[in-house]
């Protein structure tokens, strides 16, 4: 499934003899572009550029992973805990706790060289995407979008409202105007937007009007954050089709504009606790 890229000595240093690049030489320890980190050996997605921040440390920092993209192994200096892909065993760094630089209280300090990094782009010609739906709760949302082939990654977050960096308990009481929204980061050499756009509409009620299951309130309507003319037309053609199958569609098409990241405890949600999604499951409407 992964690469087996080729390294220069200095990569090889770092990856395979678990050596360390001096500090504040990385070409991407201040990179602050929207994208997404792999490892330099096999090209597994590593870390989304919302998980990195500026420690001043010297080296790229995270304080977050993608699901299952991280392995934790004992340093040998008996002191800290190195850092390796899951997929390759490459050498990554070290991760550290307790240091209160961000909210997560985690730092992965990360070699440069250990990484590439692939920007995301509005242009439909590059291969990272990203599509945003809402179609009530989203940590039912994010779950079944999250298990589709060809998606790095889904985040829960806000989109649609009028207020700057809005809370949970905000968006909750329908003033902020913002709809629970989650963010797809797709391949899209793997998959396309169509095929999201339809698994969006099988894993929800699109014909509720005002909210979905027990979840009542503008915060979770039926709705298509769409980027571009493109993603608008393939909407409209999917919700013809299924008001031609029987279906009513309340879902709302909405030009995508800045998307707020919900708070930790929001993301992976089931994942987290182990328990199945209560208002959001897979129903089979369209014919091919």
């Amino acid at each position: 499934m992964y690469s087996n890229n080729p390294l220069s000595a200095a990569e090889a240093h770092i990856i395979e003899d678990k050596g360390t690049e001096a500090p504040f030489t990385g070409k991407y320890n201040e990179l602050d572009v929207p994208g997404l980190y792999t490892c330099k050996r096999c090209d597994a997605p590593l870390y989304r550029s919302q998980h990195k921040f500026i420690s001043q440390c010297g080296w790229p920092s995270f304080d977050d992973e993608l699901p299952g993209a991280i392995k934790r192994l004992p340093d040998a200096d008996g002191r800290r805990t190195e850092i390796l892909c899951q997929h390759c065993d490459a050498h990554l760094g070290h991760v550290f706790e307790g240091e209160y630089l961000t909210d997560k209280n985690l730092r992965h300090c990360v070699n440069s060289l250990s990484m590439n990094f692939v920007a995301t782009a509005a242009r439909d010609d590059k291969p990272l995407q990203t599509a945003y739906f809402a179609g009530g709760c989203f940590w039912g949302v994010e779950h079944l979008l999250r298990q589709l082939p060809g998606v790095i990654d889904v985040v829960s977050g806000y989109m649609g409202g009028h207020t700057q960096n809005p809370c949970y308990r905000e968006v909750c009481t329908g003033r902020t105007g913002h709809i629970e929204t989650v963010e797809v980061l797709y391949r899209a050499d793997k998959t396309d937007y169509q095929t999201l756009a339809k698994a969006f509409f099988e894993i929800h009620d699109p014909g509720q009007e005002n909210g979905q299951g027990p979840d009542i309130g503008p915060q979770y309507v039926s709705a298509v954050f769409y980027r571009n003319d493109e993603e608008k037309q393939i909407v409209e053609q999917l919700i013809g089709q299924l008001t031609a199958n029987g279906y009513k569609v309340a879902t709302r098409l909405i030009h995508a504009d800045t998307f707020w990241i919900a708070e930790d405890d929001h993301q992976r949600y089931y994942g987290k606790t182990g328990k199945e999604p209560y208002c959001h499951r897979y129903e089979k409407k369209f014919n091919a």
